[in-house]
């Protein structure tokens, strides 16, 4: 991973992140779900109060909460990720219908792919996340702690390990499973907090977004001025609350194949 600054972060991740549903090469329909182990109760870091996940386990969701605190750590310039809420957005959008793969191609063939061909594994997204969270338990295991347990240098040295690994996490590549929880950091750290990331809109105070505002009407005539306003949710009411939207759940229909 490399030891940069917060300001080069934000510069590579602006450039190189990528959305969730820009994860719509081929999935398999036969590839079984991993059993659910149920939402867990999980404390985040030190200071924080405990949330209930819908996605993730507690084993889980302490691996995913200091793993991207590793990715993006705080600092003076803002919050660390799971300070922002990155750990909530991952495991709603995994809960819900895109974790699922409802509108991924899921009829194979499975061949390897070239890197210009994108994803190209039998797994939804909640599929890759739980399987290579339990390869990562398990080989993290034969070392004698989990990840959350050890200490900040060791958990970068895991956490490059996985993004040069060639092996495998229950079938999910280690390097494919870094970038997807990279991606998904990024994404939930600089997404609308209406999705559950990005806390009091630190990041995007942080960046200078003004977010989404419905109108610039009275601004239109106004050249050469610069636009500074506390940035605004999707899902912000008149009184300045934002109401996150709950995981959008997956369709109960019955999926077509396609011939």
């Amino acid at each position: 991973m490399g030891n940069f600054s917060r300001r080069i972060f934000l510069k590579v991740s602006g450039a190189a992140a990528v959305t969730p549903a820009a994860v719509t090469a081929a999935t398999s329909p036969a590839a079984p779900h991993a059993e659910r182990t149920g939402p867990a109760e999980a404390g985040h870091a030190a200071g924080q109060s405990a949330r209930r996940y819908f996605f993730f386990s507690a084993a889980e969701a302490a691996f995913i909460e200091a793993a991207v605190d590793r990715l993006i750590p705080p600092d003076a310039l803002g919050p660390s990720a799971s300070e922002a809420g990155v750990p909530a957005y991952i495991d709603e959008q995994l809960a819900g219908a895109w974790g699922a793969g409802e509108r991924l191609y899921r009829s194979g063939p499975w061949h390897s792919g070239s890197p210009t061909q994108g994803y190209q594994l039998p797994f939804t997204p909640a599929e890759l996340f739980r399987n290579a969270l339990r390869g990562a338990a398990a080989e993290l295991q034969q070392e004698g702690k989990s990840f959350d347990k050890l200490e900040a240098p060791a958990q970068d040295a895991y956490l490059t390990r996985l993004q040069n690994g060639t092996h495998d996490l229950e079938g999910v590549p280690a390097k494919t499973f870094f970038e997807s929880l990279l991606s998904m950091t990024i994404e939930g750290y600089f997404s609308d907090p209406v999705y559950g990331g990005n806390k009091g809109m630190a990041a995007w105070s942080m960046i200078g977004f003004p977010g989404a505002y419905g109108n610039y009407y009275e601004l239109v005539d106004r050249h050469g001025v610069a636009f500074n306003v506390p940035p605004r949710s999707l899902g912000q009411d008149g009184q300045g609350h934002v109401h996150e939207m709950p995981p959008v759940a997956a369709a109960q229909t019955p999926r077509k194949e396609k011939r």
